[in-house]
């Protein structure tokens, strides 16, 4: 086994931390105290080819890996979260027409989006988060297009986005085979949006969508009616790895933070790094570190390899980001009462870190995922031992 990065994907990395250093971290307190979208540095990160990576290259993106998306997704987060997901929720709104647009859909919407303009990612709704299959938007077939109503709500770029994958109910009977998706430009008429404010990662814009009789051409869905439920799961095969590889960068952040403040804040006559319980934290901040990050790195890299990551994809995503969230908590105690001034990082850190494990599919949903898989294989080897041809 080869544990190595190969010399371009050290480049890579090298790069995308030289820019988080120089182009992030002096903004991000900036970017949160303001809410405001960090325009600029996307435009600047586009223009070093860290943006959209996974748009392949004849659709003007830089064609890059799950792996590599990971590498600079950790980077980017070590400097801010906040700032991390909206460099990548242009890659987020691509997948699913990477995974199931038609070539003329891929040539149609996918180089607007290395061009400068925004997309949006739309399955969660007021009462329908973790719970995809519950969803209420509805989109009614009336010949030649569809007519979409309903609300999304904690969509990120919704604000500005000039176009969004939306999904929707075309069977409502049908659970989450009766799910499909549609690209809906953002001027079509019925369509309203409302910034939402955040606790943390307020760099990223969020907003909520009302949809009233929005008309959408047939041409727009992606794949067969019913195909909607596939195409998210997919996608978040592909994109639970970057939200991992947020969590690696923000204990990576912890532990350098932790480290510096421990060897030099004295108590009782010493650094506070020599007190046991200061230098534990700091040695599982190291531990926790390492595991996420090959978890991380080994769901990217099946995906990468065009195999089934759906189990390892869960297992880092879970772990990342309740590592993240206990590398933060343990941060605030190192740094005392200075984690709760604003003139030091932690605290922001803390308020970032918290939603690595709600999107994405919450921590408890990832454990749902893991039982289901371990179940699955259990009772396939239970079956294939027995002799009984599985179906």
């Amino acid at each position: 086994m080869d544990f190595q990065l190969t010399p371009e994907q050290q480049a890579l990395r090298d790069r995308a931390r030289a820019f988080a250093e120089r182009e992030i971290l002096p903004v991000a307190a900036k970017y949160d105290r303001e809410e405001a979208h960090p325009h600029e540095v996307i435009l600047r990160a586009r223009a070093e080819g860290l943006t959209e990576l996974g748009i392949p290259r004849e659709y003007g993106g830089p064609g890059l890996g799950a792996l590599d998306v990971a590498i600079v997704s950790e980077q980017f987060a070590w400097a801010c979260p906040g700032m991390a997901t909206a460099l990548g929720m242009n890659g987020l709104a691509a997948e699913p027409i990477i995974i199931a647009g038609t070539e003329e859909q891929k040539r149609r919407w996918l180089p607007r989006l290395t061009q400068g303009e925004y997309a949006s990612y739309a399955v969660t709704e007021p009462d329908a988060g973790s719970d995809v299959a519950s969803m209420t938007t509805r989109a009614e077939r009336r010949g030649d297009h569809y007519v979409i109503n309903g609300v999304k709500r904690w969509i990120g770029n919704a604000p500005h986005a000039n176009f969004m994958v939306v999904f929707a109910k075309t069977d409502p009977s049908a659970g989450h085979r009766g799910i499909s998706a549609f690209i809906v430009e953002r001027d079509t008429p019925g369509i309203e949006v409302r910034k939402l404010h955040k606790f943390g990662q307020r760099a990223v814009q969020n907003g909520e969508i009302t949809f009233t009789d929005v008309v959408v051409p047939a041409e727009n869905r992606l794949g067969n009616e019913g195909d909607g439920f596939l195409i998210a799961m997919k996608v978040f095969d592909r994109t639970r790895p970057m939200v991992a590889a947020f969590g690696v960068g923000v204990i990576q952040r912890c532990l350098d933070e932790s480290l510096r403040y421990a060897l030099q804040r004295r108590t009782m006559g010493q650094p506070i790094i020599q007190h046991q319980a200061v230098g534990h934290k700091i040695a599982e901040m190291q531990i926790r570190l390492n595991a996420a990050r090959w978890l991380t790195y080994h769901a990217a890299w099946l995906a990468d390899q065009g195999q089934r990551n759906t189990l390892e994809a869960a297992l880092a995503k879970a772990f990342a980001a309740d590592s993240a969230m206990w590398a933060a908590t343990e941060a605030m105690q190192i740094f005392g009462g200075n984690s709760y001034s604003i003139d030091y990082p932690i605290e922001k850190i803390f308020r970032d870190t918290k939603l690595l494990q709600i999107y994405e599919g919450t921590s408890e949903i990832q454990r749902n995922i893991i039982v289901r898989e371990l179940a699955k294989a259990a009772i396939a080897a239970a079956t294939a031992a027995a002799g009984v041809p599985a179906f």
